[in-house]
């Protein structure tokens, strides 16, 4: 399994393309969309949410809710672009034609500088259109189709935040992940700690008035997948790597943890790693949940536990300083439409993008061309393992 996405923040629309996806297996547009909604929901979001309709079109691959097996790809139209032809359209403009927006005053945390030194762009509006973190929606788009492959194996994934500007949420390891969902999602910022979700908002809001940014940790909650998936064999067949590396391509992630994460630096070996026990009924199993659901590069049967470390956006309404490309002269730097605090939203990319990466493990691991067959493949695995 893989995905291609492609297209800018206010070109015509974006374009996901997946291949992989085992054929005959249940999917609907309405299984797409209600992620791409989530993704757009959040306290701290800006204006653009409130002009973009988030819908994907499956422009191939799906025939009458079933998969074909063949690369499936989703359209979706950005409704901004028609305020943005002139600027953003593909027909050459005359030479001597000076763009509205153009853009020479790099903003710092931005791929502004770093890609118009690697393309040669001179208006790095070339740049900042597909580096936005719009792209997501295109990403949110793909893990969802890998979502409803995870649901129809009885894998669930769950993403919420954890903390946003220091106001960290309590830990509740008693939650299903039914509750986990639920909760998550009737809060404005997508805690599950109700006492501190008020001061989570307070604080977007203070940010916001202050032309500021801030940024948080999301963790993703994922049950039902079998031990053993993944590899140690070899350096880039470690799940957890993998997943890893998925989430820190995410737009302003800076950090990824399994478990206990950094903590257990500063913790003995004995208070870190899960002993092992075994029962008739569920087979082998962890007494604790510390290292996440991970062992070798390989999961445990126990729940996968990933938070992820994501910066304050770097586009401020009072903006720091920079330097104007073109003259070379100290200015503060150009300031794009942007969030306050896009956590709440990152929490449902991040969850997307580690549901890609489950699926893609599976279908790598297991007979995958048809739905069925794969299903079979995991339940007899499944009891396999259970009585080994």
């Amino acid at each position: 399994m893989r995905y291609l996405t492609a297209g800018e923040s206010h070109g015509k629309q974006l374009t996901t393309i997946i291949e992989g996806i085992p054929a005959n297996m249940p999917l609907l547009q309405e299984d797409i969309n209600q992620s791409l909604i989530r993704r757009q929901q959040g306290h701290g979001r800006g204006k653009r949410m409130q002009i973009e309709k988030d819908m994907a079109d499956i422009t191939s691959g799906v025939r009458h809710g079933y998969t074909l097996g063949s690369p499936i790809s989703l359209v979706i139209h950005n409704d901004d672009f028609k305020h943005w032809i002139d600027i953003m359209g593909e027909d050459p403009i005359e030479t001597n034609k000076k763009l509205r927006r153009t853009v020479s005053r790099p903003r710092p945390g931005h791929a502004d500088l770093n890609g118009a030194l690697k393309y040669g762009h001179r208006d790095m509006r070339n740049v900042l259109e597909r580096s936005s973190a719009r792209e997501t929606a295109a990403r949110v788009a793909a893990g969802a189709v890998a979502k409803t492959l995870l649901n129809h194996l009885g894998i669930t994934v769950s993403g919420y935040v954890k903390e946003i500007a220091g106001i960290t949420a309590k830990e509740n390891n008693s939650l299903s992940i039914a509750d986990r969902q639920r909760i998550s999602e009737e809060s404005p910022v997508r805690t599950l700690d109700k006492d501190v979700e008020q001061q989570m908002m307070d604080a977007i809001d203070q940010a916001k008035k202050d032309g500021d940014s801030i940024g948080g940790v999301i963790e993703v909650y994922v049950e039902g997948m079998p031990a053993g998936i993944g590899s140690y064999v070899h350096y880039d067949r470690k799940l957890d790597g993998r997943i890893a590396g998925s989430v820190m391509s995410i737009n302003a992630f800076k950090g990824v943890e399994f478990g206990l994460g950094f903590e257990a630096a500063r913790k003995n070996g004995s208070q870190v790693h899960d002993e092992i026990a075994w029962d008739e009924e569920d087979g082998y199993y962890r007494k604790t949940n510390r290292l996440g659901g991970f062992e070798g590069g390989m999961t445990t049967g126990m729940p996968l536990v990933v938070k992820g470390v994501m910066k304050p956006i770097p586009t401020l309404y009072k903006p720091l300083q920079s330097v104007d490309i073109e003259t070379k002269e100290p200015f503060n730097a150009s300031i794009e439409r942007s969030d306050s605090c896009a956590v709440p939203a990152a929490s449902v990319v991040m969850e997307h993008v580690v549901a890609f990466e489950l699926a893609k493990a599976i279908t790598e691991q297991f007979p995958h061309d048809q739905f069925p067959k794969l299903q079979q493949a995991i339940d007899d695995y499944r009891e396999e393992i259970r009585c080994f």
